[in-house]
């Protein structure tokens, strides 16, 4: 809608991962590094980590376009509520393995034969496995022990393991150890900081051929970084409903009283502000709304104003909507008791 409206040539701030927009930031670099060495040893486990939206498949994404399909194969897992019989069905599903039989044994001969077969024709096997922190023990036990698959002193599958922050701790628990053995390398991907924030919006909309049209006002890029903590998705969010917002309002100049204005109303939407789960990552948003509700009432940003009445006017009303629904649930469970009484009392009679 708005791409049009500013000449832009694509989305920019699309909340799917696209490698054709990958931000080099330091942390990305490092954790493409990662990835790169583990790429070049061939065996064993890659694992990276980071806060939902950090950028994670993107970098992973962005790997597998440049590898040459005829000499690795790959194969991609992005369902992961699986237990350890699910895992290895999937993966035979995920290299295109037909399975021989129904019994374990004949899908662990079916895996093998078939790795055996690609590294015989000079080729190597790459298993990426998203959401990791959904694997129970019992199946990432399966991926361990498929990675004892050799031929000869050569490792037959490789495996890259990305998940969320609570993975590492998973990794880090008693019954991991036999598999921490096997990891090569590990990184967790953080958010971006301030500068970082400022440079990903602008790299994301030159992109597309933005010519300063909508031009932005220094401080929104603040505004930004104090809403998404840095996390790409999160800025890719806000960013999205800045532009669409200016759209709306014919707008070609987005101001930090435009930016305050819709991240209160963001919080309104969805009443709850983004989570950082990881303490050793910076707040993420704490206080934001706090802080924004505080700057709306400034005699030098009108707008702001507007946008707090309006904020509070929907939680008021909101507030109205849960009283409401509550008299009618205590009124209803009255009722029921009554029923209840008046049978019981029916019953004592009888």
């Amino acid at each position: 809608m708005y791409e049009t409206f500013f000449g832009f040539g694509a989305k920019p701030f699309q909340l799917n991962p696209d490698p054709s927009f990958l931000f080099g930031s330091r942390g990305h670099r490092r954790a493409m590094a990662y990835l790169e060495y583990g790429l070049h040893r061939g065996e064993g486990f890659i694992v990276i980590t980071g806060e939902v939206g950090a950028g994670k498949t993107t970098i992973v994404r962005s790997l597998l376009e440049r590898i040459d399909g005829n000499r690795i194969v790959t194969a991609n897992i992005t369902n992961t509520l699986l237990d350890a019989r699910e895992v290895l069905r999937m993966v035979a599903t995920a290299f295109g393995i037909p399975a021989r039989g129904p019994e374990k044994t004949d899908l662990l001969l079916a895996i093998e034969t078939f790795l055996v077969k690609i590294t015989s024709q000079g080729k190597r096997a790459l298993l990426i496995v998203d959401e990791a922190q959904n694997l129970g023990p019992a199946a990432l036990e399966e991926l361990r022990m498929l990675s004892n698959f050799q031929l000869e002193d050569h490792s037959l599958l490789q495996s890259f393991l990305v998940g969320q922050p609570e993975f590492r701790s998973i990794m880090q628990s008693a019954g991991m150890r036999q598999l921490r053995q096997r990891v090569i390398a590990t990184y967790h991907l953080g958010p971006l900081d301030a500068a970082e924030t400022q440079a990903y919006v602008l790299h994301r909309l030159r992109r597309v051929g933005w010519k300063n049209d909508p031009k932005f006002d220094p401080a929104v890029f603040g505004r930004i970084f104090e809403y998404s903590g840095g996390v790409p998705r999160r800025i890719n969010s806000l960013c999205d409903r800045l532009l669409l917002d200016a759209c709306l309002a014919e707008r070609h100049e987005i101001g930090a009283g435009n930016a305050r204005a819709v991240i209160a109303e963001l919080y309104g939407e969805f009443s709850t502000l983004p989570a950082v789960t990881d303490g050793n990552e910076p707040p993420a948003a704490a206080g934001v709304v706090t802080n924004a509700l505080r700057e709306m009432t400034n005699e030098e940003a009108p707008p702001g104003r507007l946008a707090a009445d309006s904020l509070n006017r929907r939680l008021e009303a909101r507030l109205s909507r849960v009283e409401q629904s509550v008299s009618a649930a205590l009124s209803v469970v009255n009722q029921l008791a009554q029923t209840i009484r008046r049978e019981d009392n029916s019953e004592s009679l009888r």
